[in-house]
C-alpha cells in the first residue's frame, strides 16, 4: 500500500503519532477542517453584516438627500410665493397708486425779480447795500449826486412862493376893479342927474343950450367910463372866481412843478420797493446812470413758486387744484407741499426767441413740454427756505379729477404792490403848504 499524501506530508512524523492521529480523526473528526468548515460558513454572514451595515449607512445618506430636496422645494416655494405676492402689490400698487401719480424732475423753483433802477439820471455817490443782504421796503439802497436836483428843488420853491404872491394879487385886483366900477356908476350919475336938471331949463331959456350940451356929453362920457370898468373888472373877476390861493392855476402849475422837483431830489436816494434779498448788483461808486438802467435786483423769498415741465403725455389727468408733493435736491428730509394752480399758455419752444417751424420737409416729432405752475406753502419756505432756480422732484395727486385745465378766477387784487413812493407824494405835499402859507398875506 503506497503512501498517502498526508502521509508523504508527516514522513517525519514517528508511526505512533500518525497512528495516534488517526484514531483521533476518525473518533473526533478533523478539527482543522471543521473550523474551515466554520470559516467558511461565517465569512458569508460577515459579508453579509457588511452588507447589511454598508445598506444602513447607504440608508441615512439617502434619506438626508431626500431631506435636502424636500427642503429645496419648500424654499424655492416660498421665494416663488413672495415674488408672486411682490408681484401682486406692486400691480395694486401701480394700479391704485401709481397711475393716479405724475412726477417729473423737470421743475425749478421761481418768483418774481424786482429790478432795481434809477429815476432821475445822476452819478452814484454812495452804495448801502451788497449781494446777499436782505433789505426792507423803503431802505436806501444807494444815493445819486444831488446837487443838482437840490437847484432845481430851490427854483421850483421860489416859483410857488411867487405863483402864491401873483394869485393873492390877481385877487386884490379884482376888488380893486369892483372899487372902480363903483366909483365909475357914482361919476356916471353925477352926470346924468346934471344933464337931467339942466335939459328941462333950456326950453324956458333958464340954461343956455350949450350949457346942456356939455352935461350931456360929460354924462355920456362917465357913462362909458363906467362901462370900461365894468369889462375890466369882469376880466379880473374871471381870473379869481370860484378860486382861493391854493386852487389858484398859477399856483397850483407851481405846486406841481415843486413836488416833481421835490421827488426828484429825494430820488436820488434810491429806496427799496419790498421786502427781499439783494441780488445781482450791476453799479459802482462813481457811475453815471440814467433812468431805467438796472442797478440791482431785489428777490422777495417769501413768495415763490415751482414751474414743473411736465411732459405732453403727461398732461391729460393734471387738473387745478390737485395736491402737489415737491422734494429738492438742497433738503433732502424736507417735503413741501402745494397745489397746481394752472397751466401755462404755451411750451417753451412757442415763446423762445426763434420758435421750431414745424411746417418743413424734415420735420421730426419731439415730444413737447408744458411748464405748470405749483403753489407752495409760506409756512414751509419760512422753515426751509428756497433760492430761485433751484431744481425740484414733483409728484402730483392726480385721483381727485374733477377739476379743470384752464383757470377760471380772474384776480381782482394786485399780485404785488407797494407805498413807498407814495411816502414822496405826501412829503412834498406837506412842504408845499409849508411854502403857501409861509406866502399868504392876510386873510
Amino acid at each position: 500500500m503506497s503512501p498517502t499524501h498526508d502521509e508523504h506530508e508527516h514522513d517525519d512524523e514517528a508511526p505512533g503519532a500518525y497512528r495516534y492521529r488517526y484514531k483521533y480523526l476518525y473518533k473526533y473528526g478533523d478539527e482543522k477542517d471543521e473550523k474551515q468548515n466554520d470559516q467558511g460558513k461565517e465569512q458569508p454572514k460577515q459579508q453579509q453584516d457588511r452588507q447589511d451595515q454598508a445598506d444602513q449607512q447607504k440608508e441615512p445618506d439617502g434619506e438626508q438627500q431626500r431631506k435636502k430636496k424636500r427642503k429645496r422645494i419648500i424654499v424655492m416655494s416660498i421665494i416663488a410665493g413672495v415674488l408672486l405676492l411682490a408681484g401682486l402689490v406692486w400691480l395694486l400698487l401701480y394700479i391704485f397708486v401709481f397711475s393716479k401719480r405724475e412726477t417729473t424732475d423737470d421743475a425749478y423753483v421761481h418768483g418774481n425779480l424786482v429790478t432795481i433802477s434809477s429815476r432821475v439820471p445822476g452819478t452814484v455817490v454812495e452804495i448801502a447795500v451788497d449781494e446777499t443782504e436782505r433789505v426792507r421796503a423803503g431802505q436806501v439802497l444807494m444815493r445819486l449826486d444831488p446837487a443838482d436836483a437840490q437847484v432845481t428843488l430851490m427854483s421850483a420853491e421860489g416859483q410857488l412862493a411867487q405863483a402864491v404872491r401873483n394869485a393873492q394879487q390877481a385877487i386884490q385886483q379884482a376888488a380893486e376893479a369892483d372899487a372902480v366900477v363903483a366909483q365909475r356908476r357914482a361919476q356916471y350919475e353925477t352926470q346924468r342927474d346934471e344933464y337931467n336938471r339942466r335939459f328941462p331949463l333950456v326950453s324956458a331959456h333958464a340954461v343956455a343950450g350949450e350949457e346942456a350940451y356939455n352935461a350931456g356929453r360929460q354924462m355920456r362920457a362917465a357913462y362909458a367910463a363906467l362901462q370900461q370898468a365894468e369889462h375890466q373888472a369882469a376880466a379880473a373877476h374871471a381870473q379869481v372866481d370860484g378860486t382861493d390861493v391854493r386852487s389858484f392855476p398859477a399856483v397850483v402849475q407851481a405846486r406841481a412843478q415843486f413836488r416833481n422837483a421835490w421827488i426828484n431830489n429825494n430820488r436820488d436816494a434810491i429806496v427799496s420797493p419790498i421786502d427781499g434779498i439783494a441780488s445781482r448788483r450791476q453799479v459802482q461808486v462813481g457811475q453815471r446812470v440814467q433812468p431805467g438802467q438796472d442797478l440791482l435786483t431785489i428777490v422777495p423769498l417769501t413768495d415763490l413758486w415751482v414751474d414743473a415741465n411736465f411732459k405732453e403725455t403727461q398732461l391729460q389727468d393734471i387738473r387745478v387744484g390737485q395736491p402737489v408733493t415737491i422734494t429738492t435736491d438742497i433738503y433732502s428730509h424736507a417735503t413741501y407741499h402745494g397745489k397746481v394752480v394752472g397751466f401755462n399758455a404755451g411750451t417753451g419752444s412757442a415763446f423762445s426767441l426763434l420758435p421750431a417751424e414745424n411746417a418743413t420737409g424734415n420735420w421730426i416729432k419731439v415730444v413737447q413740454r408744458l411748464p405748470v405752475r405749483i403753489s407752495l406753502d409760506p409756512k414751509e419756505l419760512q422753515q426751509h427756505p428756497l433760492m430761485i432756480g433751484l431744481s425740484a422732484d414733483v409728484d402730483v395727486d392726480t385721483h381727485n379729477r374733477q377739476g379743470t385745465m384752464l383757470q377760471t378766477q380772474v384776480h381782482t387784487k394786485p399780485l404785488m404792490s407797494t407805498d413807498v413812493y407814495e411816502r414822496e407824494v405826501h412829503d412834498a405835499d406837506e412842504k408845499a403848504e409849508q411854502i403857501i402859507l409861509a406866502n399868504t398875506v392876510g386873510p
